[in-house]
């Protein structure tokens, strides 16, 4: 029997790729295609897939969300991510979330369609650039030695700047809060923003606040 596929994906270009790829392998079966996290989750209760083949960056519900509420409310869906998103964030974001594997979107074709299969048998699959993060977290040998702490990536300070944005603060109150200058904050969240690979301070705030920092 074929695995039942739905690929999510925002961008129809790759989204076509994607399916084109696929399109014909033996054992592989795309039942259908989604371009938004809602849209994803209709699919998902129409088509009955037993692989959601999912990009974490999507309109509306994001697709940490979607795994989410697909782990809750669809257990025997499968979620394998393939995304652009190599951060560490992301990653164990997406883990948490309930994904069965996680694959960068510079993945072989082939590699793809080994972890559709693996990932509808029950096995958890991560490409090569990220399994060797996914084991120093659950060894405790993560390299900057933060590995458990939200957005490993980030310096102690940045972290503590990203919290206080997290929480509604501006750039002034921030400054005046932890004693430096303006321009230091500014430069500072500047960076983080690069960091945590958020297109501008809104996206940053509500990646912050999915890991739990912002709270007062």
């Amino acid at each position: 029997m074929s695995v039942r596929v739905l690929v999510v994906d925002d961008h129809p270009i790759f989204r076509e790729g994607l399916l084109a790829a696929l399109d014909g392998e033996p054992g592989v079966e795309v039942v259908g295609e989604a371009g938004s996290g809602e849209e994803a989750l209709t699919e998902v209760v129409r088509l009955r897939p037993a692989v959601v083949l999912l990009d974490l960056n999507l309109p509306g519900v994001s697709g940490i969300e979607v795994t989410r509420i697909l782990a809750q409310e669809h257990p025997e869906v499968r979620v394998l991510v393939l995304t652009m998103q190599a951060d560490d964030e992301s990653l164990f974001a997406a883990v948490r979330a309930g994904a069965a594997g996680y694959l960068l979107k510079g993945a072989h074709r082939q590699e793809v369609i080994r972890a559709v299969t693996a990932v509808a048998g029950g096995e958890a699959v991560f490409g090569a650039p990220v399994a060797g993060r996914i084991l120093g977290q659950l060894t405790g040998q993560g390299s900057s030695g933060r590995a458990g702490a939200p957005f490993p990536q980030l310096s102690d300070r940045e972290r503590e700047i990203l919290d206080l944005v997290a929480q509604g603060l501006g750039n002034q109150a921030i400054a005046a809060r932890m004693h430096l200058a303006p321009k230091t904050v500014r430069n500072n969240v500047s960076t983080i923003l690069q960091k945590v690979q958020a297109a501008d301070r809104g996206e940053a705030i509500a990646r912050a606040r999915r890991v739990g920092l912002g709270r007062e």
